[in-house]
């Protein structure tokens, strides 16, 4: 129970929060990571990208990490910048699958810079990553300076968008390239203040209504901010249905049973409860890959 009182007075206190980025870090902030993160092998924070046969939402996060990655054509040598790393679970993938030089990583939630920056000391990555805290409208960084810059479910907090996509133009070289997994409305015509599933109150209290826009719109802002023939591809049914079936089911998960305790477990399915609700507010929102390049 008190558990439970400490996560609503958290979620509170991100709701009233004025400031657009504070309230983003603050929202980051509302879950225990042990509940969070509860049986699971990775600390992914995306919906994932749920293929024929995918059933848990690791393996998803991991696909959606490299649909990401092949967007931007990661490569060998490359150097990246990953604005919102979130636990940098991708950049550590992409490290050793990918191999890409260096990367480095803008956040601007405390807890998970320190997190990334003990997992690479950690797994001896230390020399090719530099995780920190800042902000993604500006950038800590000198003009062309990234082969690569990529957010993966983060653009869409960034205040605003528009201005992270003039910073990304200037801090990538020539020929590089900008790649977002992000999270849009499927039209204007959506009203995001009448989001009402719980599951999707940061539709509502941390997408600033700055971003609320189309995919044209999103497109149009890449061609305004210099990157040339931008495409922005949705990949909707990949994603929104898979996670939201998944997370429906996770509080009945045998292995998340065993470590997460039942006052937690029953907040959080009566949190799952609506999904005919959910269904409908998530036919409402879009799921897009977006790519830019520099000339």
């Amino acid at each position: 129970m008190f558990e439970n009182l400490k996560i609503a007075g958290r979620a509170i206190r991100t709701v009233f929060t004025a400031d657009p980025i504070t309230r983003v870090r603050r929202f980051y902030e509302i879950q225990s990571p042990d509940v969070e993160f509860a049986a699971r092998r990775t600390h992914y924070m995306n919906v994932g990208y749920w293929s024929d046969g995918v059933t848990d939402i690791d393996t998803a996060a991991d696909a959606l990490a490299d649909k990401l990655a092949d967007a931007a054509g990661l490569k060998p040598d490359d150097t990246v910048l990953d604005v919102g790393f979130g636990y940098g679970d991708q950049d550590f993938k992409w490290l050793r699958e990918r191999q890409v030089a260096k990367v480095y990583g803008l956040n601007i939630t405390p807890h998970h810079v320190e997190a990334a920056q003990r997992r690479a000391q950690e797994e001896g990555l230390a020399d090719r990553t530099d995780f920190r805290l800042g902000s993604a409208t500006e950038l800590p960084f000198g003009d062309n300076t990234f082969d690569r810059v990529v957010a993966l479910e983060s653009a869409f907090h960034f205040y605003p968008r528009s201005a992270f996509f003039a910073e990304a133009l200037r801090v990538l070289r020539p020929g590089g390239v900008l790649a977002t997994a992000d999270i849009i409305p499927v039209s204007g015509d959506v009203v995001r203040a009448a989001i009402q599933s719980g599951p999707l109150s940061f539709v509502k209290f941390s997408i600033p209504k700055e971003n609320w826009h189309d995919r044209d719109t999103y497109r149009q802002q890449l061609v305004e901010a210099g990157f040339a023939n931008p495409e922005v591809r949705s990949i909707k049914e990949q994603t929104w249905e898979g996670w939201r079936a998944y997370m429906a089911e996770r509080t009945n998960d045998p292995a998340f049973r065993a470590v997460v305790k039942p006052a937690v477990r029953k907040s959080m399915a009566a949190h799952w409860k609506n999904q005919d609700l959910m269904k409908r507010e998530l036919a409402q929102l879009d799921y897009v890959i977006a790519v830019g390049h520099k000339r």
